[in-house]
């Protein structure tokens, strides 16, 4: 590996270690919501959350550009604070959220579903309030649902690739991921660069999600 190597996969590291820190509260909180919801509107909100799952990932950062460029309103209010995201590293943080985001809200959703809602009731009728009877019954319970959403999300930050390209561009040294560096040395015919890039997406994603199973199993054992 070369320095621009390492550099490519700190980068890369750091992006999707912040995009799944930042999304960790929204996504469990959503997944709280969505499995306790149940009135009307439900479908439709998880329906719309779910959307970058099924949409291609350039699209999604489409929307992202219309929505954070320098002629959105909110692109304008952010540029006027100095808060630049297009085409710098926060442009790739917002990507990488925006795609790694609908994981995370679906594992917690499902893991909080698992739940027996009479634990929760129990608490609450033993003096818990609702945020107590949260942290201490419903969210330890569902902390392997959790973990595995969170490792999804880090797995998916790590790997993103259409939506960046768009918000972001493919700038070596200021945006440049992994991924984006893989199809860069494709394009420039170094397929050998290309392939050794990719194994090392491959192995980092392998030790991620290895790394998530060995901690499930060990939490498993450790219950009484």
């Amino acid at each position: 590996m070369t320095a621009e190597d390492f550099r490519l996969v700190a980068f890369t590291l750091r992006v999707a270690a912040l995009s799944t820190a930042l999304l960790l509260v929204p996504g469990i909180a959503c997944g709280w919501v969505l499995a306790r919801w149940r009135g009307p509107g439900r479908g439709f909100v998880e329906t719309l959350l779910s959307l970058p799952l099924v949409l291609p990932p350039t699209a999604v950062g489409l929307a992202l550009l219309w929505a954070l460029g320098a002629r959105s309103p909110l692109g304008r209010a952010l540029a006027a604070r100095g808060f630049e995201i297009v085409f710098t590293w926060k442009g790739v943080l917002a990507a990488t959220m925006a795609m790694s985001f609908p994981l995370m809200v679906r594992s917690a959703r499902t893991a909080f579903e698992e739940v027996d809602p009479r634990l929760v009731g129990i608490a609450r009728t033993l003096g818990c309030g609702p945020f107590a009877a949260f942290f201490r019954v419903a969210l330890p319970l569902a902390r392997r649902g959790i973990l595995s959403g969170t490792v999804l999300a880090f797995t998916r930050a790590l790997g993103e690739f259409g939506a960046t390209v768009m918000v972001a561009g493919n700038i070596p040294g200021r945006t440049q991921t992994l991924a984006l560096a893989i199809f860069a040395e494709n394009q420039a015919g170094r397929d050998g660069h290309a392939a050794a890039l990719a194994g090392l997406a491959a192995a980092l994603a392998f030790a991620a999600l290895l790394a998530a199973d060995v901690l499930a199993r060990r939490r498993g054992r450790d219950e009484p």
